[in-house]
């Protein structure tokens, strides 16, 4: 097997991974979308959006529980889409356990 080919792949593959976490954009919401979150591929915090009904001062715990949950939905929605996207490329190394 030609290892600057393997490498060539590899770097292709890196490129492709970067390239989609950078575009992707998931948005995970709580409370009926009272808390919406947006996320891009790498989990980072793009987009925030909080409705008023989501502020009950003599309860901040509930917006910070609401906060938590959309940005578990949202960092579980991102590793859907990133294995959708990213599923089967490593394949083609013909190495185990890459396909992610």
């Amino acid at each position: 097997m030609d290892m600057r080919f393997l490498m060539k792949q590899a770097q292709q593959m890196q490129a492709k991974l970067a390239e989609t976490q950078a575009s992707l954009r998931v948005e995970g919401t709580a409370g009926g979308e009272l808390v919406k979150v947006t996320l891009n591929g790498t989990k980072e915090l793009v987009g925030l959006s909080i409705a008023k009904d989501a502020m009950d001062p003599e309860d901040p715990s509930m917006l910070e529980d609401l906060l938590l949950a959309a940005f578990r939905d949202a960092g579980a929605k991102v590793d859907e889409a990133m294995k959708k996207q990213m599923g089967g490329l490593g394949a083609g190394l013909g190495l185990p356990g890459m396909g992610l």
